[in-house]
């Protein structure tokens, strides 16, 4: 059994063993996602092109996430010297990808789906990013043991104070590069 799967709180099988993996990986997801869908609508780029980038972002993100993860477990074990059973890293991998996949597809639903009039593209991705961070949050309340509320908009709290930076890195590599 790993460090991790001792903390308290976390049970050392089920969904809970992998609730770390797969707030990372939703909350990667849909940042990552988002952003490719807003700098494909700030580029005018045409709705087909945006999927396509997105959908191509979506599963290598998330390939690159899920193997992060795994050999970072993995790493780590043989850090500390011990034995590597290939099958332990490799899940909490997978739940990272299955996660950044899952829910960070949100937001290129916007592409799809029908908009309320005067709500463009981006808008509607943000709206649906909000509504995924919203739900893993509940998701994840029991076993941080904290309100479905509160733990809802601490995910969507984090994730808007990324898009936040990114904002303004934009704006100031914009002036910067003239």
């Amino acid at each position: 059994m790993d460090e991790a799967a001792t903390r308290p709180g976390r049970p050392d099988r089920g969904f809970g063993h992998y609730l770390r993996d797969m707030v990372y990986g939703a909350v990667d997801g849909v940042i990552t996602t988002l952003a490719v869908v807003a700098g494909a609508s700030g580029a005018s780029l045409p709705a087909d092109v945006g999927l396509i980038l997105g959908i191509a972002n979506l599963f290598a993100d998330g390939i690159s996430m899920g193997a992060s993860n795994f050999l970072g477990i993995k790493s780590e074990i043989e850090q500390g010297g011990g034995s590597v059973v290939l099958e332990k890293p490799l899940r909490h991998g997978l739940a990272t990808l299955a996660a950044f996949v899952v829910v960070g597809a949100a937001p290129l639903f916007a592409y799809v789906l029908p908009r309320p009039p005067g709500l463009g593209v981006l808008g509607m991705a943000v709206v649906l990013a909000a509504l995924a961070l919203g739900a893993a949050g509940i998701v994840r309340a029991p076993f941080v043991h904290r309100s479905r509320w509160r733990s809802a908009l601490e995910m969507i709290g984090i994730a808007a104070l990324a898009a936040a930076v990114a904002f303004v890195a934009g704006g100031i590599a914009r002036r910067a590069l003239g």
